[in-house]
């Protein structure tokens, strides 16, 4: 049996992804989706880094050929939140990540088991102020990807986010 909360999130991204379709992935639609998660909780906004979106550029055109989701390399500089499917966009991919907000637990800091929510806690992560994010549309498939970035990073074992 399917987990509502997966058939509900889902729907929302196929929403968010329907509704943008034409967007343009502009930094304020990446911003925006992020601080939509952050203001849930009365963080401070994120704002756009244009030296964090041209790293999270560069990446992204490395993994264009084979669009595979995989990390950039150690040592990091940034948080890094990755993202595929089709047709996806700036508010879809924000959506995607930050539906982990489910499967997260405050009060232990943990994961529920069996499922994924540092995407999530990376977009909520106190002391991030900086965010910056690209797509491209894989070659090898009719696909996009897309890049976060992160400054500075989150996801800190034994911290929780906020």
């Amino acid at each position: 049996m399917r987990n509502p909360y997966d058939i509900a999130f889902g729907f929302a991204i196929i929403m968010a992804i329907i509704r943008s379709s034409h967007a343009q992935d502009s930094p304020q639609e990446y911003v925006d989706a992020h601080n939509s998660f952050r203001k849930d909780l009365g963080l401070p906004p994120l704002t756009w880094d244009d030296t964090v979106a041209e790293f999270a550029k560069n990446f992204a055109a490395e993994r264009k050929n084979d669009c595979a989701l995989i990390h950039s390399k150690p040592p990091r500089k940034y948080g890094e939140n990755l993202a595929y499917g089709p047709e996806l966009n700036a508010t879809g991919a924000v959506f995607y990540w930050g539906r982990e907000k489910a499967f997260y637990d405050y009060d232990t800091n943990t994961c529920s088991p069996g499922r994924r929510c540092g995407h999530y806690t990376q977009i909520v992560w106190k002391d991030t102020a900086k965010v910056g994010c690209a797509r491209v549309t894989c070659t090898n498939t009719p696909m996009c990807y897309v890049v976060c970035n992160y400054d500075p990073p989150g996801n800190y074992i034994d911290t929780k986010p906020y």
